[in-house]
């Protein structure tokens, strides 16, 4: 539900008891005292030994490019050193510290960019930098990771877009001027690129896959009807927008109901590319051509988020917590979610409450037990860690 597992997950195909990120940094967040389990020991960085999805589309004789966040590692572990023969702007950060050039707060900033203007804008900046990327490599195959900070933290944009929110009502819950204009200017760099493809006649020998890492940051929009926010397990931390644009095989305007997670892009980028997926390690997606040309379904599977981390609250969130541990399994239209301090259990049915505001557990008490006993199972087999154990700093004002 936040933006470092996802992307490992992106990168590596698996999920993330495979890669050891379960979430951004520590999973010790917030006051030690509140804490009644002891969480996971989180990984920060993307093994080596991983085959990333830029090396399996080198192998098969792409350019393999990257920019923007990269989350995954710091020295040792950046996107040169896991398969991208070029990369710029990325780091073991997962937020800038200024969105503006020269991109930098006290001794923070972001790399590679050291030259540019004064006013220049990140995202635009990213997009300049991936479009000379396409430039140069435009006579053969390549694969373009633009990976954008935007819309993280700091909420930052142009003067002269927020502007123009300012002067529009609220709507929806949408109340910040600021974040709608880091939005515009993301979308103007999707524009960019889709028309940098035109002018160079490569429209139509290329897929381009619009995705995101995690649900909206609550104290700045609103996931409404969704319940939750970025951090959750609940559709508003982790339902994400997936648009793919393919001329002359996906059906412009067309949508899918079917249910996939951010892991299938792994393997579908590997077949869209003809490229042979590692055999010596196991990937968790599954290739999406059938469902994205219509020609059949993907085959039928649980989809699984586990996260043995805390999170402390946001401004959008009453009490201490955004999440305490929890792991979550949907079927069909079905999803369970596990809290681990609890043991307790919740279901709902997405399809008739996408809200996730009335928990069938009790009700469907059979349902409950069949999906939670296949969560428990997937656990074991894929040696998830399990925050079981008591935390000895835990005060439980109740004893």
């Amino acid at each position: 539900p936040n933006c470092a597992p996802s992307r490992a997950a992106l990168i590596s195909g698996q999920y993330a008891p495979r890669t050891g990120i379960y979430t951004v940094g520590t999973a010790e967040r917030g006051p030690d005292e509140e804490r009644a389990l002891v969480p996971v020991d989180n990984e920060t960085t993307l093994d080596l030994n991983v085959h990333t999805i830029a090396e399996v589309l080198g192998n098969a004789g792409y350019a393999t490019g990257h920019a923007g966040k990269w989350h995954l590692g710091g020295k040792g572990f950046l996107p040169a050193d896991q398969g991208f023969t070029w990369s710029i702007a990325g780091s073991e950060a997962g937020a800038p510290p200024d969105y503006f050039y020269p991109y930098e707060r006290g001794d923070r900033r972001v790399p590679d960019l050291s030259k540019g203007k004064e006013g220049e804008y990140l995202p635009e900046r990213l997009v300049n930098e991936s479009i000379a990327f396409i430039d140069r490599e435009q006579e053969g195959p390549f694969f373009l990771y633009l990976s954008h900070y935007a819309v993280h933290t700091p909420i930052q944009a142009r003067s002269e877009i927020v502007d123009r929110y300012r002067s529009k009502p609220p709507i929806g819950g949408h109340q910040n001027p600021t974040y709608a204009a880091m939005i515009e200017s993301l979308d103007q760099g999707v524009g960019r690129i889709l028309t940098a493809l035109e002018e160079r006649g490569l429209s139509d020998n290329t897929v381009v896959i619009f995705a995101s890492d995690n649900g909206g940051f609550g104290p700045v929009t609103s996931m409404a009807p969704l319940r939750g926010s970025k951090g959750m397990l609940y559709e508003g931390g982790i339902r994400t927008p997936l648009i793919v644009r393919w001329p002359e095989q996906v059906e412009p305007g067309s949508t899918s109901q079917i249910p996939v997670i951010g892991l299938d892009l792994y393997p579908t980028m590997a077949h869209l590319a003809g490229a042979s997926l590692p055999d010596d390690q196991t990937i968790d997606g599954v290739n999406l051509i059938p469902a994205l040309i219509g020609s059949g379904e993907v085959p039928e599977r649980d989809l699984i988020w586990h996260f043995p981390a805390y999170l402390e609250a946001d401004r959008s969130v009453a009490g201490i917590w955004r999440t305490t541990p929890a792991s979550a399994l949907r079927r069909g239209p079905y999803k369970v979610i596990y809290f681990f301090e609890e043991d307790r259990w919740e279901l709902y049915d997405l399809k008739s409450d996408a809200s996730e505001m009335n928990d069938l557990s009790e009700k469907k008490p059979q349902l409950t037990l069949s999906l939670g006993s296949s969560l428990q199972q997937w656990w074991a087999d894929v040696d998830a860690f399990l925050p079981l154990s008591p935390n000895p700093l835990y005060r439980d004002e109740g004893n």
